[in-house]
């Protein structure tokens, strides 16, 4: 359990000091660095000219190599350091970065200032940031719809699954599944190009969320200003999410705010009808980004306390 309670340090440090500009100017991030190692692959083993059966075959090893290469990494650190807590407070150190706590509130939270003083354009250039949806296409009720949806799912993407794979395996774990995430944010799409290539990556990355995303959902619903309507949509609509896992946390939160997420969209041009959750439910606004923010916190506030008790208990 001294692995819970790095990640509680870890999620404390980020809360307070986040990844700053100036330190990112100088050393960039270890996302990006998982990045630069996943677009080498992709770029030398993803060839046009090969078959789709050799494409994911190559796809399957990549995925694996970048998996193995990160969770090792991960583990021959942890290997070196003391015991004890001060192991904790170094390992929580460690992590810190690859929790984005502050990052996914501070983004959230650009979006929310203009739009609730009514600059759409600026509002528009916020949340292009957080979503792949064309911005252009959105009014006031779905920039706000866009915006609290990317934070219900990115809530389990980038703190919940990481904060939940390091309790259980500690550096290893957190640094493992940062490089399970980014493979399938990189090549894990449905695109002409890594349609065979990132088959494994996005499957690998379904796993590796399923239990997390839950969690997610279930904090959500347990802090929510209506958490028995946030359970009910959570359970009825869930599955009606084209994600396996990002279903959980949206219908949760938008259950737990009486709005109403998904529904049509337009990416690249092409509209997805994907299907409403909570669909009675009335269009979202800006005060209710405001609401879904403080939702959030106090789920990860949740999170973190349970972390803390499991270690000390």
């Amino acid at each position: 359990m001294g692995f819970a309670g790095a990640m509680a340090v870890a999620m404390a440090v980020d809360a307070l000091i986040g990844w700053p500009a100036w330190l990112f100017a100088r050393v960039g991030h270890p996302v990006t660095w998982l990045g630069w190692v996943i677009n080498v692959v992709d770029t030398t083993c993803n060839r046009t000219s090969d078959t789709a059966a050799f494409r994911r075959a190559a796809g399957v090893a990549a995925a694996i190599l970048v998996i193995a290469l990160a969770a090792t990494l991960g583990w021959a650190v942890q290997l070196v350091l003391a015991s004890g807590w001060t192991r904790v407070i170094l390992v929580g150190i460690l992590a810190w970065p690859l929790v984005a706590l502050r990052s996914l509130d501070d983004h959230v939270a650009a979006v929310a200032d203009p739009l609730e003083s009514g600059d759409l354009a600026g509002a528009r250039l916020a949340v292009a940031h957080i979503v792949g949806r064309d911005p252009a296409t959105l009014d006031s009720a779905g920039i706000a719809r866009a915006t609290i949806e990317s934070l219900a799912e990115n809530a389990s993407d980038g703190v919940v699954a990481p904060v939940f794979w390091g309790a259980l395996f500690g550096l290893p774990g957190i640094v493992g599944y940062k490089a399970i995430n980014t493979l399938d944010s990189m090549i894990g799409h449905r695109t002409e190009r890594h349609e065979a290539f990132g088959w494994v990556a996005a499957r690998i990355d379904d796993l590796a969320n399923l239990i997390p995303a839950r969690l997610n959902g279930f904090l959500f619903v347990l802090l929510s200003p209506q958490p028995l309507q946030a359970w009910s949509c959570m359970l009825r609509d869930a599955n009606r999410h084209r994600s396996p896992n990002a279903g959980w946390p949206e219908a949760a939160m938008a259950g737990g705010l009486g709005v109403r997420f998904s529904g049509p969209r337009i990416y690249h041009g092409s509209v997805a009808n994907e299907p409403w959750l909570n669909e009675s439910a009335r269009d979202p606004d800006a005060a209710d980004i405001r609401r879904g923010l403080k939702l959030y916190r106090r789920a990860m506030m949740l999170l973190a306390v349970a972390l803390a008790i499991l270690a000390v208990v």
